[in-house]
């Protein structure tokens, strides 16, 4: 999707898409990282707290009545949510009746000079949540979680077959990637997520240009071992890839990775960083 700074409007896109996605055959369906709004934080400390929303709210309901009226799980992107005094980066993940399974908090909030997040959102505060669904249990994810790892290995740990990222990047203008290509490192280190932990990985971007971000969009589903299945290009459009559950169980059981693990080796994983 790409969005507008009419909030209405991008609601209503994003419930025309899911019904789109349902006549196509989809059983599973996810929205982009903060789908209802233009990606504010891309700017520093802009007055958007009025752009904040409950769970449950109105945002909430509109697309629980689009899963129920469509028969579809809905991993519904994500929204601004506030909580008391504080604001976060939240997932809700609706049933085949609309009803709410649970929500994610987004747990690793990026601050860089085209990515302000720190300034809107508190670290999700929640821990990592796997939804049991009618055809299988999925993760999910947002954005900046893709980075890292240990977000994907204890969503596959705690039982997730698959592990959606709602997500929003894209690549500045006149930033010359000194790195390397963006893209392709934002496709490869989730795909080798998927190999890692046997688990199916459905990337969801946001598209267009906002400001001076170009979102790339390339949109993506991998099966289990890294293989792409279906993937967009920088414009709107459904992606929709045809999966097979099983083949987490071949891979596990042929290449042994998580039973060949060895969790008491890796203390170093949970010692702070040295300043």
């Amino acid at each position: 999707m790409s969005m507008s700074s009419d909030r209405g409007e991008n609601l209503k896109k994003a419930v025309e898409m899911i019904k789109e996605a349902a006549k196509i055959g989809a059983q599973i369906v996810c929205l982009p990282e903060l789908f209802t709004t233009l990606y504010f934080p891309r700017e520093e400390n802009a007055r958007v707290s009025g752009l904040a929303e409950t769970i449950p709210g109105k945002t909430t309901d509109v697309l629980g009545k689009a899963a129920r009226e469509n028969n579809v799980v809905l991993v519904g992107g994500s929204i601004f949510e506030k909580e008391g005094g504080k604001f976060y980066n939240t997932s809700v993940v609706f049933a085949e009746s609309g009803g709410i399974i649970g929500r994610y908090r987004k747990m690793h909030i990026p601050h860089d000079p085209f990515f302000h997040e720190k300034d809107y959102f508190e670290e999700g505060n929640e821990g990592f949540k796997v939804f049991k669904t009618k055809h299988c249990v999925i993760g999910v994810l947002i954005c900046y979680d893709q980075w890292f790892p240990e977000a994907a290995r204890i969503n596959a740990l705690m039982g997730a077959e698959m592990i959606f990222y709602p997500t929003a990047i894209g690549v500045p203008d006149g930033n010359r990637e000194p790195e390397g290509d963006w893209k392709e490192a934002w496709t490869v280190v989730q795909r080798g997520h998927a190999v890692a932990n046997s688990a199916v990985i459905a990337s969801v971007n946001r598209v267009g240009k906002e400001g001076n971000v170009n979102f790339f969009g390339g949109s993506f589903v991998s099966d289990q071992f890294g293989k792409i299945l279906a993937q967009g290009g920088n414009g709107e459009e459904i992606i929709i890839a045809e999966i097979d559950l099983n083949l987490s169980k071949r891979i596990r059981e042929g290449w042994r990775f998580f039973y060949n693990r060895r969790p008491g080796s890796y203390t170093k994983l949970i010692e702070k960083d040295k300043k």
